[in-house]
């Protein structure tokens, strides 16, 4: 069963909130909505450094998908809710948690893991400033793989196997 759609705070009011109590007040406070969005731009990669981020505030699958489409949108990195949720089904059946330890990228020893199945040097390529470095992070994994997505096919929304 689907969500049904929701209206979204004008994009200022999400910035607003954002400001006021930083990503988990804003991921917390809003409801995004599960309506595609216009693509945007991709953003180009850029190395991770460490950030003292907030840890991810949601509890499920709904939650860790709403929260990252926040920090995507300020990002200006395009995917939907669809997009993200058929794609975290297939790599992962939604298990934060989740390591891959048959497939080539586990033999050369990077085993690809967390929601969206990511192996480390993609994740630190890709890693969005302001979301956890922990890779198993749910927001921080589906924000870099969205991020990778969207560099490599446009959105994480053109993505229907293993990419």
């Amino acid at each position: 069963m689907s969500a049904p759609a929701l209206q979204r705070p004008a994009l200022p009011a999400r910035r607003r909130l954002l400001a006021a109590g930083g990503w988990a007040a804003a991921a917390v406070a809003l409801t995004v909505a599960v309506a595609p969005q216009a693509a945007a731009e991709p953003r180009s990669a850029s190395p991770a450094a460490p950030v003292a981020a907030p840890a991810t505030v949601g509890t499920t699958l709904d939650e860790w998908i709403n929260e990252a489409l926040v920090v995507m949108e300020l990002n200006g990195i395009p995917g939907t809710y669809e997009g993200i949720h058929r794609n975290i089904l297939r790599e992962s059946g939604g298990d934060p948690a989740a390591i891959n330890n048959w497939d080539s990228n586990a033999a050369a020893g990077i085993p690809s893991q967390g929601l969206l199945q990511v192996i480390p040097p993609t994740f630190a390529a890709y890693h969005v400033a302001g979301t956890s470095t922990i890779i198993t992070d749910p927001v921080a994994n589906i924000v870099a793989a969205c991020n990778y997505a969207a560099d490599r096919y446009g959105s994480i929304d053109n993505v229907f196997g293993a990419y």
